[in-house]
């Protein structure tokens, strides 16, 4: 499929391991799945676990991946939202150290600080079966053997394939086949002309459209809104930084929602506390969100005391803008 393949085009280019979900399947000489039920790729997850925390043992890190498989609520948003806490928070584990003694400590399971440590790849042709259902993902994205994305993609050439079709088509798999959602960061949905991005509660009106890539100027008209959301979403840094900084989920006691913040709201808020930080002398890059002294003196210099105004208009989000 055209889009398709477009799409891991684009993201090849920006650095990630393409593969084809038929190649990794199990009973293929190169499977990475024990079966179609697996929806992680333990052994690359486990290699990574292994990078990021190295003073962790081996008992330490089996013991968070069995707390990730183990997540299981009533709802997917319930999965959803804990899994997002460990990812967050880091997985609390404890083990014997070489003296016998009892050690608590965390695996982390991103190195969000340093988004070339870890693992990013792009899988076509994904096939997930849960319950009496078996199911094909376009384009499942992995970080560190974690699917954190999901791309359902319509051909450019079918007149009946639409973006809505694609949107409803998320909608079954995530009814069908809920465990390829639980650690869900984001969803993609295009029908090769629009593209638009949301989260496993966002309802058609939510799916938005991503207008620039990297911040400075919107895209003009015209321009392929697929390779614009890509290049601007998916660089590792960007992406890394919308999942750790730009994602709330909202509980009212009768419902939760996972909002993600749009290409407006992710590039302003980031220029403004680029732009607070050299107000105050503080030279702390943004995206690591290194946390600053408490008592507000001396925190890195003389800055130029200018941190700016960002001008909002009505509806854009400005409470959740506060938030992030």
């Amino acid at each position: 499929m055209v889009v398709e393949q477009c799409s891991l085009d684009w993201l090849r280019g920006l650095g990630y391991e393409t593969l084809s979900g038929l190649i990794i399947a199990p009973g293929e000489p190169t499977a990475e799945r024990a079966d179609y039920k697996q929806v992680f790729l333990f052994d690359r997850l486990q290699t990574k676990l292994e990078d990021l925390n190295p003073k962790i043992p081996l008992e330490g890190l089996q013991e968070a991946l069995r707390k990730i498989r183990l997540i299981s609520h009533p709802t997917l948003i319930e999965n959803n939202r804990a899994f997002h806490r460990l990812l967050m928070e880091g997985v609390d584990v404890e083990f014997r150290n070489a003296d016998g003694q009892i050690v608590h400590d965390k695996v982390w399971l991103i190195d969000f600080v340093n988004p070339e440590t870890n693992e990013f790849l792009a899988v076509n042709q994904f096939t997930v079966e849960e319950g009496h259902f078996n199911r094909r993902a376009d384009v499942v994205v992995f970080i560190n053997g974690l699917p954190l994305a999901v791309l359902e993609l319509k051909n450019i050439t079918d007149a009946n394939a639409t973006i809505r079709g694609a949107f409803n088509q998320l909608q079954t798999y995530r009814a069908q086949i809920p465990s390829l959602f639980n650690t869900n960061a984001l969803l993609v949905i295009s029908d090769g002309h629009e593209a638009r991005l949301g989260t496993v509660t966002s309802d058609w009106e939510r799916f938005m459209t991503w207008r620039t890539i990297t911040g400075k100027e919107l895209v003009p008209p015209g321009s392929l809104q697929l390779e614009t959301l890509l290049k601007g979403v998916f660089d590792k840094h960007r992406l890394l930084d919308l999942i750790r900084n730009f994602v709330v989920f909202e509980d009212d006691g009768d419902k939760v929602v996972k909002k993600l913040a749009g290409y407006h709201q992710f590039h302003a808020v980031n220029k403004a506390v680029e732009s607070t930080l050299k107000a105050a002398g503080v030279p702390s890059p943004v995206a690591s969100r290194h946390p600053l002294p408490s008592d507000g003196r001396g925190v890195g210099g003389e800055g130029d005391r200018r941190a700016g105004v960002i001008w909002h208009t009505q509806g854009s989000g400005k409470s959740l803008s506060m938030v992030f």
